[in-house]
């Protein structure tokens, strides 16, 4: 016989007192920790729990009872449904300095390492249209909030264009106006939806894997140049030029227009053929007289302004006199190494993806950088002595990981490599944190610099210098 599954309760006037690591508010109730999505310290709220655990619970606000004077009023229609900017109902210094304390925390209780004194966190310029890419799901199967569950509200169209809810890969929640990306964003995907919806384009089933109309990413670049890429599931060759032809016409200022054919179970169109259908086949991006070239599948910062505070935090970090040999570990597409490349004798990028690696070759015949060569493979099998030999032994290692941070052989491999200095970009402070514990007994960090990428959410970006200990008077003797 099955077991009776246990009710789950409903709190009422629950304090919130924190914001935990990854965002959500947190409120204690008989000793155990609730976290709360959407709330902020000093609101007091009736909370519906969704998860039980021992030590802690999950749920959702059902009322707010009182609201916290920190608080601001979001400028979305869409917050609290949509899963990103979940923090617009904080006011932006606020944000940061809930980030400075996160990067603060997560050091101090996971790094267990002397540390120096944090530098005020970077805010950036733009709190809103700061993104230069954004990627769309179509989908027939749109997400109804629960105001319109609870009116009893008929589905008319069940057809939408925007963003996964959080928890629900195959429900998207339609997007009316989306406050991250500049113009044209907004008008070419609502441009997108209307024709389709108008001609009876049949929109995903992330189920049944059936229907035409995938997804669309748009880039909008510093320089003003703009990609479209429309994804579809399958060839309709009829239906695709008409939507493209449309496209053409109403938006001359599409730069780059491309389209992919993707039958596969996933969404990723990193194995995928992506076809130019007008214009260019890539876009540009600047960065201090430096041009970068980005096709479809490439990779590039999605703040550009704030991605520029970050690489000069990066390069002071690095402290080049011109002379020295610099490592930029997981380069990508070579955009940090491209940037310290005049101030120094040499970069050798090294990095996982070959097609990011073909374009950091690009990109330095394309700006005529003579002093940085590239490499493709597993870090933790290119990094050996016979690669140091033959590239010259790094005075700087620069590392920009992933969220995972680094593979444990990756940094016995830096240790054994010796630079003077190591300075570490990382995207999650807390397996930065587990990372540069590892260099510890070799290594202090003397600089820590935040940098906020992503204004209204939790993400933080931070810079950690490392510099080689000077050997003991007594371990000389």
């Amino acid at each position: 016989m099955a077991r009776k599954r246990e009710k789950l309760p409903l709190i009422g006037g629950l304090e919130i007192v924190d914001i935990a690591a990854e965002g959500k508010a947190v409120g204690r109730w008989n000793e155990q920790v609730v976290f709360v999505p959407m709330a902020v310290p000093g609101d007091v709220v009736d909370v519906q729990i969704t998860n039980k655990r021992r030590r802690f619970m999950e749920g959702f606000v059902t009322n707010y009872v009182k609201r916290s004077p920190l608080r601001t009023e979001p400028f979305c229609e869409h917050f609290s449904v949509c899963g990103g900017c979940k923090w617009q109902h904080l006011p932006y210094l606020r944000q940061l300095a809930f980030k400075q304390q996160q990067v603060e925390d997560q050091l101090t209780r996971i790094g267990k390492i002397e540390l120096p004194e944090i530098s005020p966190i970077s805010g950036s310029a733009k709190t809103v249209c700061y993104r230069n890419k954004l990627e769309y799901t179509f989908s027939n199967k749109r997400w109804m909030t629960r105001a319109e569950i609870g009116a009893g509200e008929k589905i008319e169209n069940p057809n939408a264009l925007g963003f996964h809810v959080p928890g629900m890969f195959d429900k998207i929640l339609d997007i009316r106006k989306c406050w991250l990306q500049p113009d044209p964003s907004n008008a070419v995907r609502l441009a997108v939806d209307a024709f389709c919806q108008t001609r009876g384009y049949e929109y995903y089933d992330a189920r049944t894997h059936t229907g035409l109309m995938r997804n669309i990413i748009i880039r909008t670049a510093s320089t003003g140049e703009v990609m479209v890429v429309v994804i579809f599931a399958r060839e309709d060759e009829e239906k695709r030029v008409a939507l493209l032809d449309h496209l053409v016409e109403k938006f001359p200022e599409i730069t780059s227009l491309i389209y992919v054919i993707n039958g596969k179970f996933n969404d990723t169109i990193g194995d995928q053929e992506t076809i130019c259908y007008a214009g260019r086949d890539h876009i540009f991006e600047e960065m201090e007289g430096l041009r970068f070239k980005i096709g479809p599948k490439s990779f590039y910062q999605t703040n550009s302004e704030q991605a520029y505070e970050l690489y000069k935090t990066a390069r002071d970090f690095a402290g080049l006199t011109g002379s020295e040999v610099v490592y930029d570990l997981y380069t990508g597409t070579g955009t940090i190494a491209h940037f310290v490349a005049r101030d120094c004798q040499k970069v050798v990028g090294i990095e996982y993806v070959p097609e990011a690696i073909e374009d950091a070759r690009v990109n330095s015949e394309l700006n005529g950088i003579a002093n940085a060569v590239f490499y493709a493979g597993d870090m933790k099998d290119v990094l050996n002595e016979r690669f140091i030999g033959d590239n010259g032994r790094p005075d700087v290692v620069i590392l920009d990981p992933p969220r995972a941070g680094i593979h444990n052989d990756v940094a016995q491999a830096v240790l054994a490599a010796a630079p003077e200095r190591i300075v570490y970009v990382s995207c999650n402070p807390a397996t930065q944190a587990r990372d540069i514990a590892l260099f510890d007994t070799t290594y202090r960090v003397t600089r820590v610099q935040p940098v906020d990428m992503f204004p209204h959410t939790h993400h933080v970006e931070n810079v950690v210098l490392l510099v080689k200990r000077q050997p003991s008077k007594a371990s000389e003797q």
